[in-house]
């Protein structure tokens, strides 16, 4: 893939839950490197698009593309044909996601919740895993929580740790699926401040759905705002909080500012 390619595009995707259409010939990409945020009300199609890209839905129509590589679709004979579960699989190991709730193992300490998935999905030697694992919980400032079990942690050193098992895969895209909607008010700064820093930090690509304004201006390189399966509206932060040219994107933010 060339640096000027999108890491992620999607092309007139179409998406439809029997009668609703959820997204409507839905075209939007994410460059390499790019933090991008997606916002809007529930149902408008954010959290699709992310199930999308870790192949946890599949598209009714169109195509989506991450890495120059078709994610949906797959080409055979020199022809366009619906992505196998093999061809899902490859692809999906460029993609890392965390969720709004943490997703840990109960049953592990924390740092072999981030070894497991580099040793049994990228083969990654057992002593250089957890070496990496040290350096991510080190990034997330949780060193003396190695042998703990998640249950022994608040929410937010828990999301921490879902960050950091995410990283350890070593992703090209990270989704972020309202990562601070399950905490306590006074963890969700932390939380913020340290994927900013690893979006600062790093080439990752990131495409985030957030009901956290404040956030989304202050990370983000472009802020894209949803309305029933479509972007309404794509510009940088400050433009789009300040002087955002739709009408439906100046209810929604004035609406969200007022409930914070």
């Amino acid at each position: 893939m060339s640096h000027s390619e999108p890491m992620i595009r999607f092309t007139d995707v179409e998406k439809n839950y029997g009668k609703t259409v959820c997204l409507d010939h839905l075209d939007f990409s994410v460059a390499p490197g790019e933090f991008v945020t997606l916002i809007g009300p529930s149902g408008s199609g954010k959290t699709t698009i992310l199930r999308m890209l870790m192949t946890l839905e599949r598209v009714d129509s169109g195509t989506i593309e991450v890495g120059g590589e078709y994610l949906s679709h797959e080409r055979r004979k020199d022809k366009l044909v619906p992505a196998s579960e093999a061809h899902f699989r490859r692809m999906r190991s460029q993609i890392g996601m965390v969720f709004q709730q943490f997703n840990l193992f109960p049953n592990m300490s924390v740092l072999g919740n981030i070894t497991m998935g580099p040793i049994r999905s990228l083969g990654t030697d057992q002593e250089k895993a957890k070496e990496r694992g040290m350096e991510l919980l080190e990034l997330v400032g949780l060193t003396d929580k190695a042998k703990a079990r998640p249950t022994e942690l608040s929410g937010g050193q828990q999301q921490r740790v879902a960050i950091a098992r995410a990283l350890a895969m070593e992703p090209k895209v990270l989704l972020l699926d309202e990562v601070t909607s399950a905490l306590d008010p006074e963890l969700v700064t932390g939380v913020l401040k340290l994927l900013a820093d690893i979006a600062a930090s790093t080439d990752i690509t990131f495409l985030c759905v957030t009901h956290e304004m404040r956030f989304a201006r202050t990370v983000s390189d472009r802020v894209l705002m949803f309305d029933q399966g479509r972007v309404v509206e794509s510009g940088p932060p400050e433009q789009l909080f300040t002087e955002p040219a739709n009408q439906r994107t100046r209810q929604f933010i004035d609406a969200v500012l007022a409930a914070d």
